[in-house]
């Protein structure tokens, strides 16, 4: 079969690193996959190497003007990437996101979360991204669910899977290089955007220094295509009125991520909304105590293995539990858990998924 998957950037974002993860699997199994996307502000190649029984397909995209707003840059994007590509070869065009789904034409399209957006160039890339396509992927039966309830769309439940090698068995020495230089912290991954919760995680840290002024606030990675220079303001602005300061990492590099997540001593999560929550399932991998928002979705996805939280008291407190408390039986069943996430069994389901569909004509 052959098999095209779209996303929209060459950046370790989630969606791009289940489109890889997933291009991998499938070709493992014998499949002809090639990954297209867009070569955001020079990029030649995605952030890590890609297994080369994956073709990768790399559209360039270069920095628009200074003035260009996300609307146009939006509508840019999804241009650029129809115009470069050519469905007629494939058997399965899977787009991973609305802009690659805007791009593609007729496909199949994961559904990772449900955004709203007031953008009105984004909003209906959104719409469009939903809609058009004629079949449907989630990552949770909650995302499922809000699809059937919105749209009347019946998707298929196939959850991600997980790289859970990478995260269960990294270097001791590395671990012990980010301890050294960070000493006892918290972990986010995501960056600083509101749909990470970013600022009530921050109003959390300063609740929980009166009792642990030891212990840092460390966030890695944040690359988007979106601009939240405002929010981070916002962010900074709070942080100075709080006097605190966490540390702020950027993108850190494919090979140091996994043993920047495992020498943690507590990994947050307090995304306002989710599909799933890959870096989650990645840290119980590595075995690192884990605190949530309270979401349906992530109640789901990890149920018995984290603690939840809805509010920055919440936060603050069972951040706190997590750092006093160790709880073996609880880190074992997400090592557990995260183990039973395959990307072999996400390839089989998708094979399966894409076997019940019509032809494309």
């Amino acid at each position: 079969m052959k098999i095209a998957l779209l996303s929209y950037s060459t950046k370790p974002r989630g969606g791009v690193v289940h489109t890889l993860a997933l291009a991998e699997a499938l070709a493992a199994l014998g499949e002809d996959v090639t990954v297209w996307t867009l070569g955001r502000g020079g990029d030649a190649g995605f952030f890590r190497p890609v297994n080369p029984a994956v073709r990768v397909q790399i559209v360039p995209f270069p920095d628009g003007p200074p003035a260009e707003t996300v609307g146009e840059r939006i509508l840019r994007s999804i241009a650029t990437l129809r115009t470069a590509f050519d469905p007629t070869p494939y058997d399965v065009v899977h787009a991973q996101d609305c802009i690659s789904a805007n791009a593609a034409g007729r496909c199949v399209r994961t559904v990772h979360h449900l955004d709203h957006f007031t953008t009105p160039e984004l909003a209906a890339c959104h719409e469009r991204a939903i809609v058009e396509p004629y079949a449907h992927v989630c990552v949770s039966g909650a995302v499922a669910r809000e699809l059937s309830e919105g749209w009347r769309i019946n998707a298929r439940v196939i959850p991600n899977g997980v790289a859970y090698d990478r995260f269960a068995a990294t270097d001791p020495a590395a671990q012990a290089s980010w301890r050294s230089r960070l000493g006892p912290y918290i972990l986010t991954v995501g960056g600083i955007e509101p749909r990470k919760g970013s600022l009530d995680l921050l109003e959390a840290y300063a609740l929980l220094r009166a009792a642990r002024p030891d212990v840092r606030l460390v966030i890695a990675g944040g690359e988007t295509l979106f601009d939240y220079r405002d929010y981070r303001a916002s962010w900074e602005a709070r942080a100075a009125e709080l006097a605190v300061e966490p540390v702020v990492l950027g993108q850190v590099g494919e090979d140091e991520l996994p043993s920047l997540v495992a020498a943690a001593d507590v990994f947050a999560f307090p995304s306002l909304k989710e599909g799933f929550g890959l870096a989650a399932m990645e840290a119980l991998a590595a075995g690192v105590p884990l605190v949530v928002r309270d979401l349906p979705v992530l109640r789901e996805v990890f149920g018995g293995t984290t603690q939840f939280a809805a509010t920055p008291q919440d936060l603050a407190t069972e951040l706190g539990r997590a750092l006093t408390n160790e709880d073996p039986v609880r880190v074992a069943a997400g090592r557990a858990l995260a183990a039973r996430h395959t990307w072999d069994a996400a390839a089989l389901s998708h094979l399966d998924f894409y076997r019940s569909l019509n032809p494309r004509p």
